[in-house]
């Protein structure tokens, strides 16, 4: 996987992520009746296209919703906080990317106990600017990680990837060019 995976929101960012070098790229919040021109452009361009799920205006973030999107839209991906999401994306065949929000404490260990019973290809660690969470976290799980929110420059992208992080989520168009 790429070490930087862009992410939008607007169309405008859409189109910049469509001219760009990067195959895969992340689409965070856009409403149900805009996927099917998404997905026609990204094909047209040879990309492949992450979905938040939970940032989908018009659909419920629940797992009717990930198989509408994967049989209509055939996304390279979904991301999600919600357990049944992740489970109807692994058995749909697309990389399923669980989001992990780091909170505290309590909410460590809750997302730990979600983990083991749902098992994404991807744990997307937010925020991405505490390097020692995401060693902890790759360690405890043994799960490719993504490393977002938070990660404004260069150095605390290098910091991600050096403390075990995968790849980058990023809406940050100036560490678009950090890395592929």
């Amino acid at each position: 996987m790429q070490k930087i995976l862009p992410a939008f929101s607007s169309i405008k960012q859409f189109e910049k992520f469509l001219q760009s070098d990067y195959e895969i790229g992340i689409f965070l919040e856009t409403h149900i009746s805009q996927l099917g021109n998404f997905h026609k452009l990204a094909e047209q361009h040879h990309k492949k296209l992450i979905y938040h799920v939970d940032l989908i205006h018009g659909l419920k973030n629940d797992d009717y919703a990930a198989e509408y999107i994967c049989q209509e839209f055939d996304p390279y991906g979904l991301i999600s906080t919600k357990s049944n999401v992740i489970l109807k994306a692994k058995q749909k065949g697309v990389v399923a990317i669980q989001r992990m929000f780091l909170i505290d404490s309590h909410a460590l260990e809750r997302s730990y106990r979600l983990l083991e019973k749902t098992k994404p290809d991807y744990i997307e660690v937010l925020p991405g600017a505490m390097p020692w969470m995401i060693q902890e976290v790759k360690e405890r799980t043994k799960t490719k990680i993504l490393a977002g929110g938070l990660i404004r420059t260069p150095e605390e992208v290098e910091k991600a990837l050096e403390a075990g992080a995968d790849a980058i989520t990023t809406s940050k168009r100036e560490l678009w060019k950090f890395s592929k």
